[in-house]
């Protein structure tokens, strides 16, 4: 009874309500796009059902040294990568195991997530923020997973764990003149990365956007969205999506597919709610100043949803280079989808359980007073 009065009081519903309908809408576009492609999108989504329920009921506050394996068995499989991945379009980024095909840079994303919400728990930061020492600690396990998957390469998702961590360390708090020093390094580093770091192919995707010599694919995609105009088409209507001119048009371009679809005021509608959820899961960074390990899994699920949007709009729209990163829960894909069920389901535990990790910590705290009076 006391678990089911704490699950419908502090269960976040308001998160759920916003991804339904992305989750749906997803689905409608690929069963115009790929019968077959929604059976196993379908599949995607049944299975995350059950992975939602088992996470959320794994006591992640008090999994500390189970958090520090986990982080440590990511960072093996990112090293793995690099000795006996498969090779796919010119990049090694999966693991086969037996029948199986693992991508170690999704799981590395929910490690470092857990990694980060523990170690700020245990090492909360002084009212000025994070010194250079503290700072120094958690930019080694940010940068070490994000150096590995940089190898593969997947320049994408490197990004998006650079982004996340340090976003999130943003909003927890680093003292300011940390931050301007970083600013000033990462302006006269610059030049030297894009020089010697990046690839010759991901160079060419900058110097082409640039100049504006895009390739095929992102200007099918510039004339799908132009072409949905106010309200947008119909399906026989829509031929960029139907005739297979947008390619990818169920994943990296499927904005692009949107749009066509159901024109500037639909676009409007997903992109408020993608707003909202980011705004959303922001604001409950501030239900308790004190629970670190909330704010950790609020701000890093934040980051993630923002930097993923932006980023996949931002490159069907020619505005950002195409670099391959899904639209969150929309885009068809197993492997994003499930990663962002699972850091729900983790955030979900998080903030319905929050108030029973305070009841423990004070009653261990009066017992901790007890001994010391005997004493």
């Amino acid at each position: 009874m006391l678990f089911g009065s704490r699950f419908s009081m502090h269960f976040d519903y308001t998160l759920i309500l916003l991804i339904l309908p992305i989750i749906c809408t997803s689905s409608f576009l690929l069963n115009e796009t790929s019968q077959f492609l929604l059976v196993k999108q379908m599949s995607y989504c049944f299975l995350s059902i059950f992975i939602f329920f088992f996470v959320f009921f794994i006591p992640f506050r008090y999994t500390d040294k189970g958090t520090t394996a986990f982080y440590w068995i990511c960072i093996f499989l990112l090293l793995v990568v690099e000795f006996a991945g498969t090779t796919n379009l010119g990049a090694k980024r999966w693991i086969n195991i037996g029948g199986f095909s693992l991508q170690p840079s999704e799981p590395a994303k929910i490690a470092i997530v857990l990694f980060l919400a523990h170690y700020v728990k245990n090492n909360p930061p002084p009212p000025e923020g994070y010194g250079w020492i503290e700072f120094c600690k958690i930019s080694t396990f940010i940068l070490l997973p994000f150096i590995f998957i940089l190898i593969e390469p997947d320049l994408g998702s490197a990004i998006i764990v650079l982004f996340m961590g340090y976003g999130t360390l943003f909003i927890v708090g680093v003292h300011k003149k940390i931050w301007i020093s970083c600013i000033v390094f990462i302006l006269l580093f610059s030049p030297v990365a894009f020089k010697f770091i990046l690839k010759p192919y991901q160079i060419t995707r900058i110097m082409n956007l640039v100049s504006g010599n895009t390739s095929s694919q992102v200007q099918q995609s510039i004339i799908a969205v132009g072409s949905g105009g106010i309200t947008g088409k119909s399906k026989t209507e829509s031929t960029q999506a139907t005739l297979k001119f947008l390619p990818v048009a169920t994943s990296d371009f499927i904005f692009a597919h949107f749009a066509e679809r159901f024109g500037f005021l639909g676009s409007c509608i997903l992109l408020s709610l993608y707003g909202f959820i980011v705004l959303h899961l922001l604001s409950c960074c501030f239900l308790d100043s004190k629970d670190y390990f909330l704010k950790v899994i609020a701000s890093s699920l934040a980051m993630l949803f923002f930097i993923y949007t932006t980023v996949n709009i931002a490159m069907t729209i020619e505005l950002a280079p195409v670099v391959g990163i899904p639209l969150p829960l929309l885009s068809y894909g197993g492997s994003s989808f499930v990663t962002f069920i699972i850091l729900i389901a983790i955030f979900e535990h998080a903030i319905t359980f929050r108030f029973s990790s305070h009841a423990n910590h004070n009653k261990s705290h009066k017992k901790y007073n007890v001994f010391s009076k005997s004493k």
